[in-house]
């Protein structure tokens, strides 16, 4: 069995549906609410269902029959302030995760963020050292948290502790793709815009308040989620791995791309407007973000990334294939 956190979350649903097509056993840890994220998994099969705050006794009690925790599940909006309630979600279990796979030999796969490179002044290396950690500012309490967990993990490497034969901290750029809805502004801009582009409205995005960014210019690593998990799933097929991977594509395109990508999708001819950024965002916000890809490469954890273009398209066609979702 493979038990995979937030299951029922973007991520984590997309891994969940790609392993049960390949016949794995999936045990679903997640909160559901009541929204629709239930329908993420809603038609695959499941093992059984664990509350989070359930998960360290079951997997006691079910000692020797887990594979591997494919630990996706978060608190993760980058604007969530209750630093108490990110530190007991996104801090806590992760660290308790960890402790049972490597005193235990379980395979462990887990989220942190390219929010743990805060203004990227320091760069986008992947040095997973101690002291290459040491150098990150993260801009928000979401990415601090999942800076704590890589340093705690990293200090675990440094002191020759006990860990897991395949393991992987996973720094995730901006991905996109299938089962985002229940997300909130927390979606990908594909699944913001797409609606109005189809509607034959206007795209809205941020002017730049920084002197070498022309409005709309700001740059991110956008990635498909497919292309994501297809990483998780070669840590899990590999005899042994360990370390923290950047996973985006090693290519930042702009925002102007991104919107003009869905309106080639779309079939329409681009309307692009821009507005101010909100004042509460101008001193914490990214400009720029770019995974260096050197260490996924060389371990062979990379799959062939889609384009910007080639994702945007395969998404736009599923979401008018599976409209609300």
């Amino acid at each position: 069995m493979i038990v995979v956190t937030g299951a029922a979350g973007f991520i984590g649903s997309n891994i969940a549906h790609s392993l049960v097509a390949d016949g794995v056993s999936i045990v679903a840890c997640d909160w559901f609410g009541s929204d629709d994220r239930w329908r993420n998994i809603a038609g695959i099969r499941l093992e059984d269902i664990i509350r989070p705050e359930d998960l360290m006794p079951w997997l006691c009690r079910n000692a020797g029959s887990v594979e591997a925790i494919v630990h996706m599940g978060a608190v993760s909006a980058t604007t969530e302030r209750d630093v108490d309630r990110i530190v007991s979600n996104n801090v806590r279990l992760s660290i308790d995760l960890w402790d049972h796979c490597r005193l235990n030999d379980i395979g462990f796969v887990y989220a942190s963020s390219a929010a743990t490179y805060g203004d990227g002044s320091q760069g986008f290396s992947g040095d997973d050292s101690e002291a290459g950690l040491a150098k990150l500012a993260p801009l928000n309490p979401y990415g601090w948290s999942k800076h704590v967990v890589d340093r705690r993990i990293a200090a675990d490497v440094a002191r020759a502790k006990a860990v897991p034969s395949r393991w992987a901290g996973l720094k995730f750029f901006n991905v996109y793709g299938p089962r985002e809805s229940h997300k909130g502004d927390m979606r990908s801009v594909v699944h913001q815009i797409w609606p109005g582009v189809v509607a034959g409205e206007p795209v809205r995005l941020f002017k730049s308040h920084h002197p070498d960014y022309a409005d709309g210019g700001q740059l991110r690593d956008f990635i498909h989620v497919d292309d994501c998990v297809h990483v998780v799933r070669r840590v899990l097929d590999a005899p042994a791995v360990g370390g923290i991977f950047n996973v985006g594509t090693g290519q930042a395109r702009s925002f102007r791309d991104l919107a003009e990508a869905v309106f080639d999708a779309v079939g329409t001819p681009p309307k692009i407007e821009y507005i101010d950024m909100p004042e509460r965002l101008r001193n914490r916000y990214q400009y720029f973000t770019q995974a260096d890809t050197t260490r996924l490469v060389s371990t062979g954890l990379a799959p062939n990334f889609q384009s910007l273009e080639e994702g945007v398209t395969r998404y736009v066609d599923w979401l008018s294939r599976h409209p609300g979702q």
